[in-house]
């Protein structure tokens, strides 16, 4: 029973199915539509029948226990059993939140959370092959592949892609919606997964070249409830559904004889790419728009041990260099002395370095003589008064007399 707020009545006589009901009725107001689908099913299907008669107030771990050795018995899986659990917890933690129970039966959990399926990554060779043979039997997927590599995005959010949210000028796809399959039949369009999920991304010029094709193939859907303007689409406008993209990537791979993937994989890959070309995990966290670092960090651990490795190298290497004593400055010569200049050789380097005039009259071009000093000496006078030497008491020669006798 729920009351006009909300919560849940305090009934000693209710039984674990009349509040099972009643907290599905409470929760399709808040949750998805999937997520609603998905907790009915575990509901009807496999909670109520065992576990429904008994009375809310005399549930105990025993109870849950025998439920999920039944379960195995019957041949159901691990993580199927973990889900089941998972929700059933989660509404005997809500009667626990609204005092109902003094505690959750179903914590601590019966059994452990399963550990993740391996993944299997293309490598860079089996994602050319595939792109190079995809561009050439179906255009279509090809692009959807380069989008979902190129920017992290998850698959139902690539897939949900209006061009409205697409801004080619800028460089950035924004990140609103995500496409969802109802008992894998009936398509919705909801909210991403996380609230951190609805940011914007950036997008490279091979994602902007494969946006661009798509352009050029635009048509508007006009289906009731998928109204818009979707960049991957079906002939009549109307979105692709999620199953048939994995269907026929699956197809396209064997055919391109490479390795089997998922679709959700190729967000695993472009993470993949990012950290081994040595891009930040915090930079990686915010493109694939994970909630918190951590997140990023646990699911990546396994390619990360190379960077923590060269950080802490790259501490030692400081460290040391630190420690090591100081070099002794090297000494700066002194200046030479001018009494050691030669100070002929130097008036010759000056009139060698000294720029010869552009100049051309048709003269043959002056010799100057080695006994000038300095430029001042490299005129037609000057030179001649250089080449006479003085006589033996020091004086000047006299004048040689001209043709007209004078002296």
């Amino acid at each position: 029973m729920v009351d006009s707020a909300g919560g849940f009545l305090a009934d000693p006589n209710q039984t674990v199915a009349d509040y099972l009901t009643a907290w599905l009725q409470a929760k399709a107001m808040t949750l998805k539509p999937t997520t609603v689908v998905r907790y009915h099913a575990y509901v009807v299907d496999d909670l109520v029948p065992a576990l429904g008669k008994i009375k809310l107030d005399d549930l105990g771990y025993g109870h849950i226990a025998a439920f999920v050795r039944a379960q195995f018995a019957c041949g159901r899986g691990p993580v199927t059993v973990h889900r089941i659990l998972a929700t059933l917890s989660s509404a005997l933690g809500e009667a626990v939140r609204h005092h109902r129970l003094d505690h959750n039966p179903a914590r601590p959990t019966i059994i452990p959370r399963p550990a993740a399926a391996e993944r299997h990554i293309w490598t860079l060779e089996e994602t050319a092959v595939f792109l190079r043979y995809c561009h050439t039997a179906d255009p279509l997927m090809a692009d959807l592949v380069e989008i979902l590599i190129g920017t992290g995005i998850r698959k139902g959010e690539a897939l949900a892609l209006r061009w409205d949210d697409v801004h080619l000028d800028k460089r950035v796809l924004y990140i609103h919606t995500t496409l969802s399959a109802i008992d894998n039949n009936r398509l919705v369009i909801t909210t991403p997964k996380t609230r951190s999920s609805r940011s914007w991304v950036a997008i490279s010029d091979r994602v902007a070249t494969a946006l661009q094709r798509r352009r050029r193939a635009r048509c508007p859907s006009t289906a009731e409830g998928l109204e818009g303007d979707f960049v991957f689409h079906r002939p009549d406008g109307r979105p692709i559904h999620p199953e048939y993209a994995l269907n026929r990537f699956h197809l396209l791979s064997r055919e391109a004889d490479v390795s089997r993937t998922t679709i959700h994989d190729l967000r695993h890959l472009s993470a993949t790419i990012s950290i081994n070309a040595g891009v930040p995990l915090t930079v990686v966290s915010k493109t694939l728009r994970h909630s918190t670092l951590s997140t990023t960090a646990n699911i990546y651990s396994h390619l990360t041990t190379q960077a923590a490795r060269e950080a802490v190298d790259a501490i030692d290497k400081t460290l040391t260099r630190a420690d090591r004593p100081p070099t002794p400055p090297r000494p700066i010569p002194a200046p030479r002395p001018p009494c050691d200049h030669i100070p002929q050789l130097h008036n010759q380097m000056t009139i060698t370095r000294q720029p010869t005039s552009t100049r051309n009259y048709g003269s043959p071009a002056l010799k100057i003589p080695r006994t000038c000093d300095h430029l001042a000496t490299t005129s037609r006078h000057n030179i001649r008064k250089a080449v006479l030497a003085p006589c033996e008491n020091g004086l000047r020669p006299a004048k040689i007399a001209g043709r007209d006798g004078g002296i």
